[in-house]
């Protein structure tokens, strides 16, 4: 998620000319705003020393309004992380506190989660009190915000002891967003019993479930394998009349897969077509992985051909799934397939599962169709072409 806003500080002349070679080195015509963040991304998702990472950032004048850039400040913030270069983190996100058009609750909120996403909890909890006393994490929207940056840094523990204790230190009222993430955050850290209070203190508040409510019940109580509360949290659902939608079986048919039980959620997935209601690609998607990862390859083609009939369009990840357990498999052929298939339009699998793929061809005498693939995946990835010519010379002449 990018912070920055297009609007810049003065700079030298030396320095902003040095800030568009980074992004445009062989060029002098100055670059559109999405042709700037296209062109960051693709150094970010190399770079790893981090004041360059931070030079590529500030030379794309990121801002929190566009979608691209949220993903550049992300990647940013995933180089930066991985390399433990969590000083770094900590002093850009408060040097870009002390810019004025970015002293705002949105910003503020912005970077508890970024913080979270880098796994810094303590530091987000600090900036938190400390952006509380400059007026600007004032409302649930930061407090939201928080409890979200420990959901994703799984620090469970905390979420509880922020939902205790914030809200009243603060003097901010948790809304319906808020109780949802305390609800995801105890399902997933196994505390999924827990979340029965946190509905009774909604309701006693005035604050209505919705189905993000119950779904994330439904999902804790899954992977705890708890079936007995799944029958009363589908009883809660009925009893406020929140229908039993497509997402509800959609988290219920992943459940079930997460737990190798993909007949099971194949049967709920007939329940539904039963009822004459229309399963997606997530729906699919669910089986394909379930059925792949339980070795029942078979099943999860058949699940393809009916995704596909069904008028359903397969993403890239039900094809890399496909691509990858197919040749862990030894399913080499089909694996093409689906590989071509895929590459076709435009999503290419891993490089470790190409090479699986390419290595496994070599070893039924489908050397031609190997070094076919070999030379497509150097053309269009020239960064690892020389990777690509060590494999193909390894291949059998």
């Amino acid at each position: 998620m990018a912070l920055f806003s297009r609007v810049r500080t003065a700079k030298p002349p030396f320095l902003h000319l040095r800030c568009f070679s980074i992004l445009s080195p062989d060029s002098n015509t100055p670059l559109t705003s999405v042709q700037k963040t296209r062109a960051a991304l693709s150094l970010l998702k190399s770079e790893e020393n981090p004041d360059r990472i931070l030079e590529i950032c500030r030379a794309a004048s990121l801002t929190p309004e566009s979608h691209l850039d949220r993903i550049a400040f992300s990647v940013a913030i995933n180089q930066l992380s991985h390399a433990n270069h969590f000083q770094t983190i900590d002093q850009f996100l408060k040097e870009l506190r002390t810019r004025r058009d970015l002293q705002n609750e949105r910003f503020a909120a912005h970077s508890l989660i970024l913080y979270g996403q880098a796994k810094m909890i303590d530091q987000a909890i600090f900036a938190f009190d400390e952006l509380y006393n400059e007026g600007l994490c004032s409302s649930v929207k930061s407090l939201n915000a928080l409890i979200i940056a420990c959901i994703l840094a799984g620090e469970y523990g905390k979420v509880n002891r922020i939902f205790t204790e914030f809200p009243r230190k603060y003097d901010i009222s948790p809304n319906l967003e808020t109780y949802n993430a305390v609800i995801k955050a105890f399902s997933e850290s196994g505390s999924s019993s827990s979340t029965y209070s946190v509905v009774a203190e909604m309701e006693r508040n005035g604050v209505e479930p919705n189905k993000t409510t119950f779904g994330n019940m439904l999902a804790g109580f899954y992977s705890e394998e708890k079936y007995e509360d799944v029958g009363k949290v589908l009883k809660m659902m009925e009893e406020r009349g929140i229908p039993r939608g497509l997402s509800t079986y959609n988290i219920r048919i992943k459940g079930l897969c997460k737990l190798k039980k993909s007949f099971e959620a194949k049967a709920l997935l007939d329940g539904m077509l039963s009822r004459g209601m229309k399963p997606n690609s997530e729906t699919y998607g669910h089986l394909i992985l379930g059925f792949c990862k339980e070795g029942n390859l078979e099943e999860a083609k058949n699940m393809f051909k009916s995704m596909k009939k069904a008028g359903c369009k397969p993403d890239a990840q039900c094809y890399f799934t496909l691509v990858y357990f197919l040749c862990q498999g030894g399913d080499f052929e089909t694996a093409l397939s689906f590989c071509k298939e895929s590459m076709e339009k435009g999503w290419v699998p891993s490089f470790t599962t190409m090479k699986s793929l390419v290595n496994g061809l070599a070893s039924m005498s489908k050397v031609e169709e190997a070094r076919d693939l070999v030379g497509q995946l150097k053309q269009k990835f020239s960064k690892n072409a020389d990777s690509w010519t060590e494999i193909e010379n390894g291949l059998p002449q």
